[in-house]
């Protein structure tokens, strides 16, 4: 059993990604292709957003997005514990600290009522992460930004196709960064992300800073970094893009039956909440369980792969030690990478193999 089934999409879409890899090759412009700015058109059109800037990764939309703020060293970025080390790594490497708030405990994200107290003078950014697949909550979140006068960037690495009030992931802030990794909701054939905005001025920088901080060839007004994607990457998300809007609606569906027969059968786990104004794309389908090790282990004797996101909080990871966060610092976080668990999910699950996930999880809880 696959975690994540790429192949059957591959196989479905195989006439029109071959296509449009040999388009690419044909023509040979493999860095800034035509691909680049037909991709962020039909990007920024299903988002509802003015721009989209296309780059190497989920990683760089961060790093280019902080860039074009002008965050520097010393600054402080509120964000989330509980999420990839990339969020809180950005905000490193830039010189800026990051400042964790604890996680809602139902949905795992940032809980807005804790923003507040954590604003300092020196707070540039609020940078929440929609984990799993579920926005954030914006509307509170933009609030509080709004009162302060602080940007927000959404860290939407894994809720591309996710909808918040009606509104899609990624046109819900300043800025919206996502990720293209091939597991994600929607995936390249390697690295890729963008940034989206509805800022013009924001949205030239951020164009410029991809290119090394260039405005015309040879010329550069700001400091930048080579955060390209490449046109093959583009063309192959070209290629997944018609048949995205059924795999979101599909990946609906699953999660939903999922969640149906995770309360029916399994009274040891705790299935995901959504909220009844946001639309999950369940980037991972993430459950609760105690004794997760001895329930992974029985799961995988039986054929049937699982992952953890995350097992330490980003203020218990060595790289953040400085920090001095210890133990206790955020014990929602904290409880919750003690006890998830994703099981298998992508559009082509059917719902016999997701029946017997769910009995063998069952028998393992018990």
């Amino acid at each position: 059993m696959d975690f994540i089934d790429l192949k059957t999409q591959y196989r479905q879409l195989k006439p029109e990604i071959d296509r449009r890899i040999q388009a690419v090759l044909d023509h040979g412009a493999y860095i800034m292709g035509p691909e680049v700015a037909e991709l962020e058109a039909q990007l920024a059109a299903y988002t509802g957003s003015k721009h989209c800037i296309s780059v190497a990764s989920g990683t760089d939309a961060l790093l280019i997005a902080m860039m074009a703020l002008g965050i520097k060293a010393g600054d402080e970025i509120i964000t989330t514990p509980f999420t990839f080390i990339a969020t809180g790594e950005m905000i490193a490497l830039i010189g800026a600290v990051p400042v964790f708030v604890d996680i809602d405990a139902r949905t795992y994200n940032m809980d807005p009522s804790k923003i507040e107290a954590a604003i300092t003078p020196r707070t540039k950014a609020i940078m929440p992460v929609s984990l799993y697949g579920q926005c954030a909550e914006f509307d509170e979140i933009n609030a509080i930004a709004c009162k302060h006068g602080l940007p927000v960037i959404e860290d939407a690495a894994q809720s591309f196709g996710a909808t918040y009030k009606g509104r899609k992931s990624c046109a819900l802030s300043l800025i919206g960064c996502t990720s293209f990794f091939p597991s994600k909701p929607l995936g390249a054939y390697g690295d890729g992300g963008a940034c989206f905005t509805n800022d013009d001025a924001l949205a030239k920088l951020m164009r410029e800073i991809r290119v090394h901080g260039q405005d015309r060839r040879y010329h550069h007004p700001v400091i930048g970094v080579n955060g390209r994607m490449d046109t093959i990457q583009c063309a192959v998300l070209l290629a997944k893009l018609p048949s995205f809007p059924d795999e979101v609606k599909a990946r609906g569906v699953l999660g939903a039956h999922y969640t149906t027969l995770v309360n029916d059968h399994c009274p040891g786990a705790r299935a995901p909440f959504i909220e009844d104004y946001n639309s999950s794309v369940y980037a991972q389908y993430t459950v609760q369980v105690e004794n997760r090790e001895a329930v992974q282990k029985k799961l995988q004797d039986a054929g049937i792969p699982t992952a953890v996101h995350y097992p330490v909080p980003l203020h218990l990871q060595p790289a953040f030690a400085s920090l001095g966060l210890g133990a206790g610092s955020f014990p929602v976080s904290e409880a919750a990478a003690q006890r998830v668990m994703s099981l298998p999910m992508h559009p082509f699950l059917d719902s016999g193999t997701q029946e017997r996930v769910i009995t063998t999880l069952a028998s393992a809880l018990a």
